[in-house]
């Protein structure tokens, strides 16, 4: 795996840079939250769970236990109870299907095609997120299979400035919240002139 910079912050980064199941957690919890607190909490979750993260010990860990772990302070996400139940269902998938190693997910994969579909299998990944960390693991991580570009759709495009995929410093983070404030405001715009439309 490479030296990633999503969380912008050189420990946080280092789990994720280390351990493919903490950068799906990040990617799972990038949602309702600011992006690079979501790829910084695997390393936080790391400290209180004492040591490196895996599938098996996530998937056999109190629930309870987890939840509080996920609560903090500081939280792990917004929502750390749901969050928390999500990412322990997402681990227990991984033990069932996959062995519980997270990189065969896109290790074991032919094609693009077939990473996007394997992620998409996965609780709390629809197609957006999964086309996302499909450009991810294209863009930084070296993994192109044939036809990943057309797999991560939009977010797959060279030089875009969408999603986390393309935050490689404090610039192109900037760059990326950028245009998503943008495509959010281009979105309430469009749903105020519908509604004014059919009053």
């Amino acid at each position: 795996m490479p030296e990633l910079t999503l969380a912008q912050d050189a420990d946080a980064d280092a789990v994720l840079s280390a351990n493919p199941l903490a950068l799906l957690i990040g990617m799972l919890l990038d949602q309702q939250f600011p992006m690079e607190r979501a790829f910084a909490s695997p390393a936080l979750l790391t400290a209180r769970l004492g040591g490196p993260l895996t599938a098996a010990g996530i998937a056999e860990y109190d629930t309870e236990a987890l939840v509080a772990a996920f609560t903090g302070p500081p939280a792990l996400h917004r929502y750390p109870r749901s969050m928390a139940e999500r990412v322990q269902a997402l681990c227990r998938l991984l033990v069932e299907d996959w062995g519980g190693e997270a990189e065969r997910l896109w290790a074991d994969a032919g094609s693009g095609r077939e990473v996007l579909a394997n992620l998409q299998s996965l609780p709390g990944f629809g197609k957006q997120k999964a086309q996302i960390f499909t450009a991810l693991l294209g863009k930084q991580c070296g993994v192109r299979p044939e036809g990943w570009r057309e797999a991560a759709g939009s977010y797959g495009d060279e030089g875009s400035r969408r999603s986390i995929a393309d935050v490689v410093d404090p610039v192109t983070l900037g760059e990326v919240r950028d245009f998503k404030q943008a495509q959010k405001k281009a979105a309430k715009a469009e749903k105020a002139q519908k509604a004014e439309a059919s009053s």
